[in-house]
């Protein structure tokens, strides 16, 4: 597949930060509407265009605009503004230790990318609410960067309640997160590949608070993000 725009998705200021730095991406004035509170910095990755639309700042609550919404219409806005030959999702995200997660482990999305906070038991609507939206396999990426294949699983919360763990099991995830499922649902609408990679920072089948442990290893965890990231991109524009 020839590859001239690439378009990735971050919803967090710091998660983006590093990954910005690297490849020296610059602001650009609002292509968007000026009530939206989304960021698009743009730059080069080999011949290909880089675009990259982070979250931006909530504004009614002045916070990271987190979450199936905003990642919704950030990716609704990159492939109708940009028109992208491939969309990635990057972020940070929970992984669980019996499945042979560790901190700053990278994963690349594998299978399908599923929802376990939509639960809908009507007849013809659970499976909706699952979503089981599939990624390519994209053959040779994850060997050749060293990243864990897994299934991601997201739903609105950063925590976990009893319905989500058996949720998240009953998806078979590998991966908890924020957004990558929305950001599937319309890449699968408009059929343009998507490949989601999520940085673990923090174990949710442990002891320590899911909040505690995210603060204190999302810089480190944004580092190998965007290491991962950038190799992800020179392999996929090559």
């Amino acid at each position: 597949m020839e590859i001239s725009t690439i378009a990735v998705i971050m919803a967090m200021a710091e998660e983006a930060e590093p990954f910005i730095r690297e490849m020296g991406l610059e602001p650009v004035e609002p292509v968007f509407d000026s009530r939206l509170p989304m960021e698009v910095f743009e730059g080069k990755a080999g011949t290909a265009d880089l675009v990259l639309i982070v979250g931006g700042k909530d504004p009614r609550h002045g916070v990271d605009s987190v979450a199936t919404q905003p990642a919704t219409l950030a990716a609704y806005l990159a492939i109708e503004r940009f028109n992208p030959d491939l969309l990635i999702n990057a972020g940070t995200a929970g992984g669980f230790r019996a499945r042979g997660a560790e901190i700053g482990d990278v994963y690349m999305g594998a299978d399908c990318i599923r929802f376990h906070d939509r639960r809908i038991p009507i007849p013809g609507m659970e499976a909706y609410g699952v979503g089981s939206y599939p990624v390519p396999e994209f053959r040779g990426l994850a060997s050749a960067l060293g990243l864990k294949r897994g299934i991601i699983s997201t739903g609105n919360s950063l925590d976990m309640v009893p319905e989500d763990l058996e949720r998240l099991t009953a998806n078979g995830a590998d991966v908890k997160e924020m957004e990558a499922a929305a950001i599937a649902w319309v890449a699968d609408l408009y059929q343009v590949p998507l490949l989601a990679l999520k940085s673990i920072t923090d174990l949710v089948d442990t002891e320590t608070p899911t909040q505690d442990e995210f603060l204190a290893n999302l810089a480190l965890a944004s580092e190998a993000l965007q290491e991962k990231l950038i190799a992800a991109i020179a392999y996929c524009a090559a």
